[in-house]
């Protein structure tokens, strides 16, 4: 029998057991926003089933089995062959398996795709981030080999299917199939064009031959991978291209795909990313030659995006954990929740967490309208929230962990593994300054991106003094676009803080309008999470992120 001394009180239960979708009240409101009213019931039905899978203890056990064993390396079999494979735990192939049933790569080929995807991406990564890298690549790929219809024809079925499909085998045997992707070289990074990696041409039309090394190659068990390589005609330098590397040919056999080794990261570590050297690899030429960067652009916008929402559903975990906690632990005389500072720091949280959803969510019905005025938008948009969501991540996932205390800095809780995977998309496909400089090029060279920003925007415009204040000062800053590469970060950081709260003034409570325009753009707010000001209704914001078991 246990002493006294080992009775456990004021700890809260776990929280499990839950529709993470349901409980998301910000994330709800744009997915009945943005969708066509025929597809809600259906669509309502396909998300609370998956919202329920990702709050339930079974689900949340395998996420913490496949983190703790991260994938292995097998270069070669008993027999000393060269195999160049992945082994996963099983928790990772249950996972992945649940992640494209769900249709996470099925955007392209459903009605509201993307909306609907989009929310079921950021339910899916506050089960696991590391799975979602694959299926954000093989939803990424689809536009890409798109440019060419004869491979559109042959691959797209396979990755947009709800099957998985494991193991290496030639493709056309397969009734699913994952991409990766390919472009980081250790000598360049996010400068392509220090790209070396060359292609030779074979007889067979499109056909090339592979001769290189890829520094940073994203989820490499899969069935193939789009790349870009320098093409050689007649010895000369025909530019980057895009390629098409299967893991398996035709016959059978398997590619020359040789894996170096996998990288060992600060988080994401259920996922494998690799170094892999191309020697004499098969791959298949995907739009025009020397146009690899252009064949390419709407699968990293598309990556991109990915980012924005993986952020998002980081940021709405951390909260839902914080909130949970704070709602269940008393200390000084009451619960936390009720202590005037813990309830700022919370309803801060709380409001960059619905901003990051709202604007991740208005980016994903952009891609569902596809029109001219939604494409303009999204080049400049996405970049920009890219730049910004990205990385108020981190400082989210910190400051939620310090609201659990002692108890947010173990392992059991959950939170170290969103801490540590709360810097990722931020880094990856391209860092802070290549997002900043992307909204740079976008003002510099498309007009019409601009302009589709300010339509956005004036929608919300006279409906809050401070949003107005901030449309003005952004465009006094337009005006001199002289030494702009200095202050792209700060420009970005304005791009993407306007655009969340003229979405917030529009569509979310007043409240939480009021408490973001007060904050983040009128200037009554500290550099810190918790410093709202007092006179905010913030007892309704906590209300409203609190997660319903």
């Amino acid at each position: 029998m246990a002493g006294s001394t080992h009775t456990v009180t004021n700890q809260p239960p776990p929280l499990t057991g839950y529709d993470v979708y349901g409980a998301d009240q910000a994330l709800v409101a744009a997915v009945e926003r943005h969708l066509d009213p025929g597809l809600l019931d259906e669509v309502r039905g396909e998300l609370s089933a998956l919202g329920r899978a990702a709050g339930s203890g079974q689900l949340q056990e395998w996420a913490a089995q496949a983190d703790a064993r991260p994938p292995k390396l097998r270069a070669y079999d008993r027999h000393g062959h060269r195999i160049d494979e992945v082994d996963f735990h099983p928790a990772w192939h249950r996972l992945l398996g649940k992640g494209v049933g769900a249709g996470l790569t099925a955007a392209w080929v459903r009605p509201g795709g993307h909306v609907r995807r989009a929310a079921g991406f950021l339910v899916w990564t506050q089960v696991d981030a590391g799975n979602c890298c694959p299926l954000s690549m093989t939803h990424a790929a689809v536009p890409a080999l798109r440019t060419d219809p004869t491979l559109a024809a042959e691959w797209e079925p396979r990755l947009t299917s709800t099957v998985y499909d494991r193991g290496l085998r030639p493709a056309r045997s397969k009734a699913g199939a994952l991409f990766g992707m390919g472009m980081t070289e250790k000598q360049g990074g996010s400068d392509v064009r220090a790209i070396t990696t060359v292609a030779a041409p074979l007889a067979d039309d499109g056909a090339y031959e592979l001769t290189g090394h890829k520094w940073f190659c994203s989820a490499p068990m899969s069935d193939g991978f789009l790349v870009l390589a320098r093409t050689a005609p007649g010895g000369g330098d025909g530019g980057l291209t895009c390629f098409l590397v299967p893991r398996v040919l035709e016959d059978g056999s398997r590619n020359v795909f040789r894996l170096q080794r996998l990288k060992d990261k600060l988080g994401n570590r259920s996922n494998a990313s690799a170094e892999v050297e191309f020697d004499g690899t098969w791959a298949r030429r995907v739009g025009d030659e020397g146009r690899g960067v252009r064949t390419i652009i709407d699968m990293v916008a598309a990556t991109r995006l990915d980012c924005v929402l993986g952020s998002a559903g980081l940021m709405r975990q951390a909260v839902a954990q914080a909130v949970h906690h704070c709602s269940h632990r008393a200390a000084f005389g009451g619960k936390l929740v009720d202590k005037p500072l813990m309830r700022n720091v919370l309803a801060d949280l709380a409001l960059e967490s619905e901003a990051a959803t709202t604007l991740g969510l208005r980016l994903a019905a952009a891609c569902d309208d596809g029109g001219e005025q939604e494409r303009a938008l999204l080049r400049i948009a996405v970049p920009a929230a890219k730049y910004w969501v990205t990385k108020r991540c981190a400082p989210v996932a910190v400051e939620a962990s310090e609201c659990l205390g002692g108890n947010g800095y173990v392992e059991e809780s959950g939170m170290p593994r969103l801490v540590r995977e709360s810097p990722l998309n931020s880094i990856w496909e391209g860092a802070g300054n290549v997002q900043a400089l992307d909204v740079v090029r976008a003002l510099q060279r498309e007009p019409q991106a601009l302009n589709a920003y300010l339509h956005e925007v004036g929608l919300a415009r006279g409906a809050d003094h401070r949003l107005d204040g901030a449309i003005k000062d952004l465009l006094t800053d337009l005006a001199d676009l002289d030494g702009v590469e200095g202050r792209a970060r700060r420009l970005a950081e304005r791009f993407a803080l306007v655009l969340q709260g003229s979405l917030l003034v529009r569509f979310a409570p007043p409240g939480v309008a009021d408490a973001f325009c007060a904050s983040r753009l009128g200037g009554d707010g500290g550099a810190a999470f918790g410093t709202l000001p007092h006179s905010l209704d913030l007892a309704a914001l906590v209300e409203r992120a609190a997660p319903r078991e």
